[in-house]
């Protein structure tokens, strides 16, 4: 399992903006990625985001390849999505995540 961690972090100013945008388009964006088998779109609270808010987005991938490709090309496709909307009102971290051990159970193909 290959993990991909993104943090879109929008400024007070963009706020009401982005959480549309991240209802609207950014969730039909992900289900339109082909190699993502599986995703989790979450608000994050914390005590230490005093300024504007983070959404994190995990990507699961089911080969180190398909997440380097995504990488490659689809975050960058992304990325300038984001950037041509909210310019620097919302910026963009990444995280791989490489676990060493978990409890998620494979899915079973459908027959």
């Amino acid at each position: 399992m290959n993990i991909l961690s993104l943090t879109f972090h929008s400024t007070e100013n963009a706020f009401a903006q982005w959480q549309e945008y991240t209802e609207n388009e950014l969730v039909n964006l992900v289900e339109n990625l082909m190699d993502v088998e599986q995703y989790i779109v979450s608000e994050v609270e914390s005590e230490m985001i005093r300024e504007g808010n983070n959404t994190n987005l995990l990507l699961f991938f089911s080969t180190e390849t398909l997440r380097r490709d995504f990488l490659e090309s689809e975050l960058l496709n992304i990325e300038e999505r984001i950037t041509k909307k909210f310019g620097t009102e919302v910026m963009v971290f990444s995280t791989l995540l490489n676990p060493k051990s978990n409890t998620f159970k494979k899915q079973k193909a459908a027959k």
